[in-house]
Order: C-alpha cells, then sequence, then structure tokens
C-alpha cells in the first residue's frame, strides 16, 4: 500500500528582488530564512527558503528572485494564495503588525468556518493567514493550506480525490475543500475553486511556481511515482534537492504539481542553530563558489553579514 500524502511540503514562487523578499518574510511576518542558496538549475540566481525556525515540511515557502521579473498575473493554472496557520485570537494582532508596515489587509472573514485576514506580499503575491482552533502568541505555525485555481476544476479534484487521497469535506459558492490524509497538523488543506472560464495565469513576480506535496521516504516517492505514471502523466524522474528529493508533473488544470521527501532536511549542511546564515552550494557548483557569488547580487542577512556581490 503506498504512503498516504500528508499535506503540502513546500510551496514555491517567484519574486522580483531578493532583498525585499528577505526584509518582509522575516522582518514582517517573523518567518525564518532556513536556508540561502542558489537554484540548481539557474545558479546565477538565488533560492530563498522561509519558514519555521526548524524548517518542517509544510512551513517552508520558498522563492526564485529574478532581478527585475515582470509582474504575474492572476488566473487560472496556478496556486492561487498561501494560507499560514496562526494561533487562535491573534487576528486582530496580525492586522495591526501589518498595517503598521504598510501592508494593506483584508477581512477578518470567514471561510469553512475558519477566520482568515487577507493579504499580498511586495510582489502581489496572494496570502492569508487562517485562525487554528487554539494555541497562544502570533507566530506562523506553518501552513494552513493553499488554494489552487484549476483550468478544468473536475479534473484537478478527481486526481485529488480518487489519485492523491484527498478527502472532500466541505463546499462553498465556488470553492470545494478537501483534506489531506493523516494527522498532520499543518499543511493539510487544499481548496479547489470550481468557477471555470478564467483567464490562464501569466507567470511572472508574485506568481506560485509549484505546490509540492509530502511524503515520508524515497520508497513511497518512487510508490507514487509508479502511480502517477499508471494514471498517464508524465512524470520527471526523482531530483536531487539537497533537502530532499522531488519527482514532478503538471495536473490536467495546468498546475505544476511536486512530490518531495521529507527527508534530508535542511540541516544536512547546516547545523540546526546555523540554518540560512551563509550560502549554501550544492557540491557541484563548490568549486565555483567564488563567481557564483560574485554574480549574485549582495544581500543583507537576518543575522547579520552580507553575501553576494
Amino acid at each position: 500500500m503506498t504512503d498516504p500524502i500528508t499535506g503540502i511540503h513546500h510551496i514555491t514562487a517567484i519574486a522580483a528582488d531578493t532583498q525585499r523578499s528577505i526584509d518582509f518574510y522575516t522582518g514582517v511576518l517573523g518567518l525564518s530564512l532556513v536556508k540561502l542558496t542558489v537554484n540548481f538549475d539557474d545558479p546565477g540566481t538565488y533560492h530563498l527558503y522561509f519558514g519555521d525556525a526548524d524548517g518542517r515540511p509544510g512551513s517552508i515557502l520558498t522563492f526564485f528572485p529574478f532581478a527585475m521579473a515582470a509582474p504575474g498575473r492572476a488566473g487560472a493554472g496556478v496556486v492561487d494564495t498561501t494560507t499560514f496557520l496562526v494561533p487562535a485570537d491573534s487576528l486582530e494582532d496580525w492586522i495591526v503588525k501589518l498595517e503598521g508596515h504598510g501592508v494593506v489587509t483584508q477581512g477578518p472573514d470567514e471561510r469553512f468556518g475558519q477566520p482568515f485576514i487577507a493579504f499580498t506580499d511586495p510582489d502581489g503575491l496572494k496570502l492569508e493567514l487562517a485562525a487554528a482552533a487554539s494555541g497562544a502568541g502570533d507566530a506562523i505555525l506553518g501552513f494552513a493550506g493553499a488554494t489552487l485555481w484549476s483550468l478544468a476544476p473536475d479534473r484537478t479534484l478527481r486526481l485529488l480525490t480518487e489519485g492523491l487521497g484527498y478527502t472532500v469535506t466541505g463546499e462553498e459558492p465556488g470553492r470545494t475543500r478537501l483534506r489531506a490524509a493523516g494527522d498532520a497538523a499543518i499543511g493539510r488543506h487544499l481548496d479547489v475553486i470550481t468557477a471555470t472560464g478564467a483567464t490562464r495565469a501569466r507567470p511572472g513576480a508574485g506568481t506560485v511556481h509549484h505546490i509540492a506535496f509530502r511524503v515520508p521516504d524515497d520508497v513511497a516517492q518512487e510508490a507514487w511515482r509508479e502511480k502517477i505514471a499508471a494514471l498517464g502523466y508524465d512524470v520527471t524522474p526523482v531530483i536531487d534537492r539537497q533537502y530532499f528529493h522531488s519527482i514532478y508533473f503538471r495536473e490536467r488544470g495546468g498546475i505544476l504539481f511536486e512530490i518531495a521527501t521529507d527527508p534530508p532536511g535542511f540541516a544536512v549542511d547546516e547545523t540546526p542553530h546555523r540554518l540560512g546564515t551563509a550560502l549554501m552550494l550544492p557540491a557541484r557548483y563548490e568549486r565555483d563558489r567564488e563567481r557564483i557569488e560574485k554574480r549574485l547580487p549582495p544581500v543583507r542577512l537576518p543575522g547579520g553579514g552580507t553575501v553576494g556581490g
């Protein structure tokens, strides 16, 4: 039996300015920069990983910051909104905090009985904070879920339920909510927008590149790879991303899906208390470190120091 997909592993988006993204996600949202590396397919570009201090799957939002990237356009065929989970009763505090940083918020509103507020990051990426059932403080706990805007919502829903093991838990006008198997506290929910006829999204700054789902290990991933291929999808070979192993395929509604392993994790090349404090490169790029660093724009890190340039 194939190990179940237990929710979201990470979400990857496109940004236009590395420093601005670091300042917003660490300084405003309070996430940790858990890994600073390069796009493994384009080492002249950073790859930023933000999440909780331990870099747990289910908390990781990553970015490819392409300098001067043109703004993207919202529409079908991508992840429309990324929703973080915050402790109960913290939304009013978050409104005050965000607006103190000049971030315009909408809400609180309620969806499927859960209060939330909405806003965008500096590139226009659509974000939400949803209230957990309990908890104290106001630190982001991880993902509550994500909203998928599909070109073919019926086919996307069929894949998620009959293929990936999600269960429908509710319906509201224009939206269906699903829950992953298992009892993970973060990243379990997906919403699928069920309206049709939308304009296709245009990739660019402020849009999501792909969404990754969690599996526990390489054995489970290979089983999923075989299952997805048997369903008629063109799925990639396993790709080593240093901190997890990945396979990719594009579902029928146009959204790029990834299935990623929980191990080996972000402490494979840095000690846990030093995550995100230096530029980390895969072994194949180490011999070109000096040249790569000179090509990268200089950025200030949250803990002090600079890299690049």
